[in-house]
Protein backbone atom coordinates (compact mmCIF):
# COMPACT_ATOMS: atom_id res chain seq x y z
CA UNK A 1 0.00 0.00 0.00
CA UNK A 2 3.01 2.23 0.16
CA UNK A 3 3.06 5.14 -2.22
CA UNK A 4 -0.58 4.97 -3.21
CA UNK A 5 -2.33 8.09 -4.42
CA UNK A 6 -5.98 8.93 -4.26
CA UNK A 7 -8.39 11.67 -5.19
CA UNK A 8 -10.45 13.21 -2.42
CA UNK A 9 -14.08 13.78 -3.34
CA UNK A 10 -16.64 16.17 -1.87
CA UNK A 11 -20.29 16.96 -2.55
CA UNK A 12 -21.64 15.72 -5.88
CA UNK A 13 -18.22 14.32 -6.82
CA UNK A 14 -18.22 12.16 -3.66
CA UNK A 15 -21.75 10.92 -4.34
CA UNK A 16 -20.87 10.07 -7.95
CA UNK A 17 -17.70 8.24 -6.88
CA UNK A 18 -19.70 6.27 -4.29
CA UNK A 19 -22.36 5.30 -6.83
CA UNK A 20 -19.68 4.19 -9.32
CA UNK A 21 -17.88 2.15 -6.68
CA UNK A 22 -20.96 0.30 -5.47
CA UNK A 23 -22.03 -0.56 -9.03
CA UNK A 24 -18.48 -1.75 -9.83
CA UNK A 25 -18.80 -4.10 -6.85
CA UNK A 26 -21.97 -5.64 -8.33
CA UNK A 27 -24.48 -3.85 -6.10
CA UNK A 28 -27.28 -1.46 -6.96
CA UNK A 29 -27.27 2.25 -6.12
CA UNK A 30 -30.85 2.58 -4.90
CA UNK A 31 -32.66 5.71 -3.74
CA UNK A 32 -32.48 4.50 -0.13
CA UNK A 33 -28.74 3.79 -0.37
CA UNK A 34 -28.22 7.23 -1.92
CA UNK A 35 -30.22 8.82 0.92
CA UNK A 36 -28.18 7.00 3.55
CA UNK A 37 -24.92 7.95 1.85
CA UNK A 38 -25.96 11.60 1.51
CA UNK A 39 -26.92 11.72 5.19
CA UNK A 40 -23.67 10.08 6.27
CA UNK A 41 -21.59 12.42 4.11
CA UNK A 42 -23.36 15.45 5.61
CA UNK A 43 -22.00 14.85 9.11
CA UNK A 44 -18.79 16.60 10.12
CA UNK A 45 -17.92 13.87 12.63
CA UNK A 46 -18.56 10.13 12.94
CA UNK A 47 -22.29 9.38 12.99
CA UNK A 48 -24.13 6.44 14.51
CA UNK A 49 -26.69 4.46 12.54
CA UNK A 50 -29.34 6.18 14.67
CA UNK A 51 -28.00 9.61 13.69
CA UNK A 52 -28.09 8.61 10.03
CA UNK A 53 -31.59 7.09 10.36
CA UNK A 54 -32.87 10.32 11.90
CA UNK A 55 -31.34 12.44 9.12
CA UNK A 56 -32.75 10.16 6.41
CA UNK A 57 -36.17 10.16 8.12
CA UNK A 58 -36.22 13.97 8.11
CA UNK A 59 -35.11 14.16 4.48
CA UNK A 60 -37.66 11.57 3.30
CA UNK A 61 -40.50 12.74 5.52
CA UNK A 62 -41.10 9.27 6.94
CA UNK A 63 -39.49 7.14 9.63
CA UNK A 64 -36.57 4.97 8.56
CA UNK A 65 -35.55 2.16 10.92
CA UNK A 66 -32.01 2.10 12.26
CA UNK A 67 -31.81 -1.63 11.42
CA UNK A 68 -32.21 -0.82 7.73
CA UNK A 69 -29.53 1.84 8.02
CA UNK A 70 -27.16 -0.61 9.78
CA UNK A 71 -27.47 -3.06 6.87
CA UNK A 72 -26.72 -0.33 4.35
CA UNK A 73 -23.79 0.99 6.41
CA UNK A 74 -22.36 -2.54 6.60
CA UNK A 75 -22.62 -2.73 2.81
CA UNK A 76 -20.91 0.66 2.55
CA UNK A 77 -18.03 -0.49 4.77
CA UNK A 78 -17.71 -3.68 2.70
CA UNK A 79 -17.58 -1.72 -0.55
CA UNK A 80 -15.23 0.97 0.81
CA UNK A 81 -17.82 3.77 0.76
CA UNK A 82 -17.62 4.26 4.52
CA UNK A 83 -15.29 3.59 7.41
CA UNK A 84 -16.36 2.38 10.83
CA UNK A 85 -14.88 4.10 13.85
CA UNK A 86 -14.88 1.06 16.12
CA UNK A 87 -14.47 2.78 19.48
CA UNK A 88 -17.43 5.08 18.81
CA UNK A 89 -19.65 2.54 16.99
CA UNK A 90 -20.01 5.21 14.34
CA UNK A 91 -19.31 5.72 10.66
CA UNK A 92 -17.80 8.30 8.33
CA UNK A 93 -18.06 8.58 4.56
CA UNK A 94 -14.85 7.59 2.77
CA UNK A 95 -13.77 10.58 0.67
CA UNK A 96 -11.83 8.33 -1.69
CA UNK A 97 -13.96 5.21 -2.17
CA UNK A 98 -11.95 3.98 -5.15
CA UNK A 99 -8.79 3.61 -3.06
CA UNK A 100 -8.28 0.75 -0.62
CA UNK A 101 -5.97 1.66 2.21
CA UNK A 102 -5.58 1.29 5.93
CA UNK A 103 -7.56 3.37 8.40
CA UNK A 104 -5.81 5.56 10.92
CA UNK A 105 -8.18 7.80 12.86
CA UNK A 106 -7.29 10.62 15.25
CA UNK A 107 -10.36 10.95 17.50
CA UNK A 108 -10.98 13.92 19.78
CA UNK A 109 -12.29 12.87 23.20
CA UNK A 110 -13.75 16.35 23.71
CA UNK A 111 -15.69 17.16 20.52
CA UNK A 112 -15.84 13.74 18.84
CA UNK A 113 -14.19 14.89 15.61
CA UNK A 114 -12.38 12.11 13.73
CA UNK A 115 -9.57 12.90 11.34
CA UNK A 116 -8.50 10.20 8.91
CA UNK A 117 -4.81 10.12 8.04
CA UNK A 118 -2.60 7.93 5.91
CA UNK A 119 0.75 6.83 7.29
CA UNK A 120 2.07 3.91 5.28
CA UNK A 121 5.08 3.46 7.55
CA UNK A 122 2.87 2.95 10.61
CA UNK A 123 0.27 0.73 8.95
CA UNK A 124 2.92 -1.34 7.15
CA UNK A 125 4.57 -2.03 10.51
CA UNK A 126 1.27 -3.22 11.96
CA UNK A 127 0.58 -5.29 8.84
CA UNK A 128 4.05 -6.91 8.98
CA UNK A 129 3.64 -7.80 12.66
CA UNK A 130 0.20 -9.32 12.00
CA UNK A 131 1.46 -11.33 9.03
CA UNK A 132 4.40 -12.53 11.14
CA UNK A 133 1.81 -13.78 13.68
CA UNK A 134 0.07 -15.75 10.92
CA UNK A 135 -2.75 -13.38 9.96
CA UNK A 136 -3.69 -13.23 6.28
CA UNK A 137 -5.15 -10.29 4.36
CA UNK A 138 -4.39 -7.84 7.14
CA UNK A 139 -6.07 -4.45 6.91
CA UNK A 140 -5.27 -2.39 10.01
CA UNK A 141 -7.70 0.01 11.63
CA UNK A 142 -5.85 2.21 14.12
CA UNK A 143 -7.61 4.67 16.42
CA UNK A 144 -5.69 7.26 18.41
CA UNK A 145 -7.65 9.09 21.12
CA UNK A 146 -6.75 12.54 22.39
CA UNK A 147 -7.75 16.17 21.86
CA UNK A 148 -7.85 17.93 18.52
CA UNK A 149 -6.13 21.23 17.89
CA UNK A 150 -9.38 23.19 18.42
CA UNK A 151 -10.04 21.56 21.81
CA UNK A 152 -6.46 21.67 23.13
Amino acid sequence: MSGHAHQLHQGASLRDAAARRIVERGEQWTDMRASVFDALASFDRPASAYDVAEAVSKARGKRVAANSVYRILDLFVGTNLARRVESANAYIANQHPGCLHDCIFLICDTCGQATHIDDDKLSEGVRAAAEHAGFAEVRPVIEVRGRCEDCS
